[in-house]
C-alpha cells in the first residue's frame, strides 16, 4: 500500500499538523481502527468460506441423489413453496 518513504513523511506531517501532544493519541486511534478494520475482514472472510462450503456440500448432496442418467422431475408451482420435487 505505503512504502516506508511515504509512511515516513505522512507521519511527519501528521506530527506537524497534530502536534506532539496529540500525535501519540491519533496513532493508538489508528492503530486500534487498523486492527479493528483487519479483524472485520478475517471475520467476513472466514463467514464467505463457511458459507460457500455449506453451498458446495448441498451440491454435492443433491448430485449424489441423482443417478447417472437419470434426470430429477420438477414441477414448478406457483403457491409460496416454489418447486416441488415429484417423488
Amino acid at each position: 500500500m505505503f512504502n516506508s518513504g511515504e509512511l515516513i513523511v505522512i507521519a511527519l506531517v501528521a506530527f506537524l499538523v497534530f502536534g506532539p501532544k496529540r500525535f501519540p493519541e491519533l496513532a493508538k486511534t489508528l492503530g486500534k481502527l487498523m486492527h479493528e478494520i483487519r479483524e472485520g475482514m478475517r471475520n467476513a472472510t472466514v463467514e464467505i468460506k463457511k458459507e460457500y462450503e455449506e453451498i458446495e456440500k448441498k451440491r454435492e448432496n443433491d448430485s449424489r441423489q441423482v443417478q447417472p442418467g437419470e434426470e430429477k422431475d420438477v414441477e414448478h408451482d406457483q403457491s409460496s413453496e416454489g418447486i416441488k420435487h415429484k417423488e
